[in-house]
């Protein structure tokens, strides 16, 4: 039963295969990779995209035969393969095509030059036949995500949270009741996934797409369809547009270009385009403007005192759902800001720390506030109560002074991004009332526990002396899944004792120190702490010389361990070689002793598991160090950091 699309069609013809166990078998293949589940006691085996090695056997059995191949093709005939990237269909019609035709070098460069366009005209366009199929079939609330992955350049990694972001202000999804945007664009995606138009390029710790990407040809697909709906139009190097298109993609224009056609827009409700300095004339006749695209923190380096708009200018688009934005170095928070009222998701990389006014706690619509590079500072709260119950993500906010009316007004947070600074002042008496804000604010850190949905934590400290009183006054929330704590270099406090805390938190499944420092030298794990947690790093934590653990339970789910300039560390536990889910030792810059009790780690798991071993380590060096350097093999990796910079 070939290309099955739903359940339904099974259940109408499953009648007419009664089963009279004599071992007949009856074999079902289909796109959907869900179905599986829905066929009772069936045996599902997934489909890969074929390998280097594969993918190339593949091509020489079409093309050639059995006959050898020429070694003057075999260069060009290498990167076709490389190219198709592992998708038999493309494969077998590329090579279908090439076995018929001249053999000549010249013939297969222009073949490899315009692959896709080939692969989906040729044989009577049968490939564009079969892929668009998957389109066809797809529910009509699916349709508009899909297309909108057309939007991304070939090849591009995507990240998911942005992607997301993206679908809700363009007004994609269907409301459901008791769920928000965010778990119903996560629904969309897992769908499109499962129908395996969307690839997963990287996953999370919690089993969450993190990177996704979408097929070459399927994307080609893609763009037909685009253009044959009008969904969007990608702006080139030409300036043809008309004054009705509702969403404009610019991919390699110029800043001409652009300008050129941002005068003629009137109508549009998204503008997306990511590439690096490109001006735009304000004001700009954008008044229904919904999704303003003009940063993405994956495609762009910061290029400080470069940026290119006024957060005045951008904020005149007063139906704005969608701002990713590079400002200005003289850009200011408007007061102005309040009549965002439909603003959903608020991006900005800016060379310096920006104030925002006292309007800004009246964005009640607000989900998403990044900062990138430089940061925030936001107001006292105004006595008038509006609860900003959308709010979930505060990116590098500077200096944020918690109390029982912040954490009101923001109950729903789910990731929270401080960064703490000594506030420059002279004067005796200046200076006293700069430490006693100091303390209030270290004070305010026992309120982050009433942050009962914060989920993702990162905490900056960039002051030589202090520190260590916030972390003595933190109060963590249960909810917690991500922690990252960036102490002082100088900070008094012993990371024991923060340890100690967060040890056990129930849902904890990454945490990074960086700096801080171990008094006694010792770190005796508790049993019973860190029962979820999957990523560790330790950076740069001064004085631990000794990690004991009693036993491998200590650390049930761990993944990744990373170990980073901890020069005092004598050895790591050996129990942590025992943790049946740990996948990876990373160490960068460790002592000599600690690297070889890594290799005895590997060693006796070789010794115990052989070919079940499934521990890689690999140690990264500050300098060549001959006796280190022997100790590599297939599962311990050791490599010189200067050679990584040459």
């Amino acid at each position: 039963m070939d290309d099955i699309w739903s359940i339904q069609v099974w259940e109408k013809i499953r009648s007419f295969f009664p089963d009279y166990n004599n071992g007949s078998r009856i074999i079902i293949t289909t796109r959907l990779s869900n179905l599986t589940s829905y066929l009772g006691e069936s045996y599902g085996v997934g489909m890969k995209f074929l390998d280097e090695a594969s993918s190339w056997d593949l091509f020489t059995n079409i093309v050639f035969g059995g006959e050898s191949f020429p070694p003057e093709l075999e260069d060009i005939g290498k990167n076709i393969v490389a190219n198709c990237k592992g998708l038999p269909l493309s494969i077998a019609t590329i090579g279908g095509l090439l076995a018929k035709s001249e053999r000549t070098r010249k013939y297969w460069g222009r073949i490899e030059q315009n692959l896709n366009s080939i692969v989906i005209a040729n044989n009577d366009k049968f490939c564009l036949k079969i892929l668009r199929m998957s389109y066809t079939f797809l529910p009509n609330y699916l349709k508009p995500c899909f297309l909108y992955m057309g939007v991304f350049e070939e090849d591009r990694s995507i990240r998911v949270s942005m992607l997301k972001k993206l679908w809700v202000s363009e007004g994609f999804l269907k409301p459901v009741s008791g769920k928000c945007w965010e778990t119903i664009a996560e629904e969309y995606l897992n769908e499109l996934v499962d129908r395996n138009l969307i690839l997963v390029d990287e996953l999370g710790f919690s089993g969450n797409v993190k990177y996704c990407k979408i097929h070459d040809l399927l994307r080609d697909v893609c763009l037909k369809e685009v253009e044959k709906e009008r969904f969007y139009r990608i702006i080139e190097k030409s300036p043809s547009v008309i004054d009705t298109e509702r969403r404009v993609v610019f991919e390699n224009a110029g800043s001409r270009v652009i300008r050129e056609v941002l005068r003629s827009l009137s109508h549009a409700r998204s503008i997306i385009c990511d590439e690096e300095g490109k001006n735009f004339e304000w004001p700009l006749n954008l008044r229904l403007l919904r999704t303003f695209k003009a940063y993405d923190r994956d495609t762009h380096r910061p290029q400080h005192g470069r940026g290119v708009h006024f957060l005045g200018d951008v904020f005149q688009l007063v139906n704005s759902r969608h701002l990713a934005v590079r400002l200005h170095w003289k850009s200011k928070f408007p007061s102005s800001v309040n009549l965002l009222w439909n603003m959903s998701t608020l991006i900005i990389e800016i060379s310096h720390d920006l104030i925002a006014p006292i309007e800004f706690w009246k964005l009640h619509q607000l989900r998403h506030l990044e900062f990138v590079e430089e940061a925030l500072i936001l107001p006292d709260t105004p006595r008038d109560i509006v609860i900003m119950e959308n709010l979930q993500t505060l990116i590098r906010v500077k200096n944020l002074y918690l109390n029982t009316e912040v954490v009101k007004r923001i109950p729903n947070l789910k990731k929270l991004h401080l960064v703490y600074e000594s506030e420059e002042m002279e004067g005796f008496l200046i200076n006293i009332l700069s430490k006693l804000k100091q303390m209030e604010r270290a004070n305010s850190f026992s309120y982050l526990e009433c942050l009962n949905k914060l989920e993702n934590l990162f905490c900056h400290f960039s002051f030589d002396y202090g520190c260590d009183e916030y972390l003595q006054r933190i109060s963590l929330p249960h909810s917690l899944k991500k922690l990252k704590l960036c102490l002082s270099v100088s900070d008094h406090l012993d990371l024991v004792e923060i340890l100690e805390k967060i040890g056990w938190l129930p849902l904890l499944q990454k945490l990074v120190l960086e700096n801080g420092s171990f008094k006694t030298g010792k770190w005796d794990t508790i049993e019973g702490q860190f029962q979820s947690l999957r990523l560790l790093q330790l950076d740069s934590c001064g004085g631990l010389k000794n990690w004991t653990m009693a036993e491998s339970s200590h650390f049930p789910l761990l993944q990744e361990l990373r170990l980073l300039r901890l020069t005092e560390l004598e050895e790591i536990p050996l129990e942590v070689g025992e943790i049946a889910t740990l996948k990876s030792i990373y160490l960068e810059n460790c002592s000599e002793s600690a690297v070889v009790s890594a290799k005895l780690i590997v060693e006796e798991q070789e010794y115990l598991y052989g070919d079940q071993f499934d521990l890689h380590v690999r140690a990264l060096l500050r300098k060549p160090d001959e006796r280190l350097l022997r100790l590599a093999s297939p599962n311990f990796e050791v490599t010189v950091m200067r050679k990584l910079l040459e």
